[in-house]
C-alpha cells in the first residue's frame, strides 16, 4: 500500500528526492549567495515537501517505498521552490516522467568527414536541466538505480515511459563552471 503525505505548506503530494553531486567535480561545493550548491538545491527539494535521500540507500528500499523520485542536479542549485513543485505535480497527474529543460540558444552545426556542415534548426532543440521526475510508477519499473547523467537517464526513459518535458525557469539554469556561477549568482540576486 502506497501510503501519501502532504506538506502543509503547499499540500502537495510526498516524494522522495536526491541531490545529485556525484561525477559533478568540486563545483557542487563552491558558493552561491554564501552557501554550497548542493546545499541550496536540498533546502530547495525540502521547501517543496519532498524528503531528501542519500543516494546510498539501496534502491530496493527507494523502489519499496512507493513514491515518486525527484532528481535534482546540484549543479541547477538555485530551481525554485514552486517549479520543483509543479513538475512533482504534473509527474503525478499525468503518470509520466517530468523533465525541466531550456530551449537551445547556440548555433548547432552538422559536421561530416571532418567538415562543418549546415546549422540545424534549434525549433524542437532543448537541454536538460533540473529537475526529472519519476512517479512511483516509473520508479516500481525500474529494476537499478538510476544513474547520475540526467541526459543519459532521460534518453533511456523516454524508450520506455511517457517523458513530459516543461520549460524551466532562467533561475534553473546549470553552472558548469565558476564563470557560469556569477551569472547565476547575479541573476537570483535580490
Amino acid at each position: 500500500m502506497t501510503q501519501t503525505f502532504f506538506d502543509a505548506a503547499d499540500d502537495g503530494p510526498a516524494a522522495l528526492g536526491m541531490v545529485l553531486d556525484e561525477g559533478r567535480g568540486s563545483l557542487p561545493y563552491a558558493l552561491i549567495h554564501g552557501e554550497a550548491l548542493v546545499a541550496c538545491a536540498a533546502w530547495a527539494l525540502g521547501e517543496a515537501g519532498v524528503t531528501a535521500i542519500d543516494a546510498g540507500i539501496p534502491w530496493e528500499s527507494v523502489r519499496g517505498a512507493g513514491e515518486p523520485l525527484v532528481l535534482h542536479d546540484s549543479l541547477c542549485p538555485m530551481t525554485p521552490v514552486d517549479f520543483i513543485a509543479a513538475c512533482l505535480r504534473r509527474a503525478l497527474a499525468e503518470d509520466a516522467v517530468v523533465v525541466a529543460t531550456h530551449p537551445v540558444t547556440d548555433t548547432i552545426k552538422l559536421v561530416a568527414d571532418g567538415l562543418v556542415g549546415d546549422t540545424v534548426d534549434r525549433q524542437g532543440l532543448v537541454t536538460v536541466a533540473s529537475p526529472v521526475v519519476l512517479p512511483a510508477s516509473v520508479v516500481a519499473a525500474m529494476a537499478a538505480k538510476p544513474g547520475t547523467d540526467l541526459v543519459e537517464l532521460v534518453a533511456d526513459l523516454a524508450r520506455s515511459h511517457r517523458v513530459v518535458l516543461v520549460e524551466a525557469p532562467a533561475a534553473a539554469r546549470r553552472v558548469s563552471s565558476t564563470d557560469d556561477l556569477l551569472v547565476l549568482e547575479g541573476l537570483t540576486s535580490g
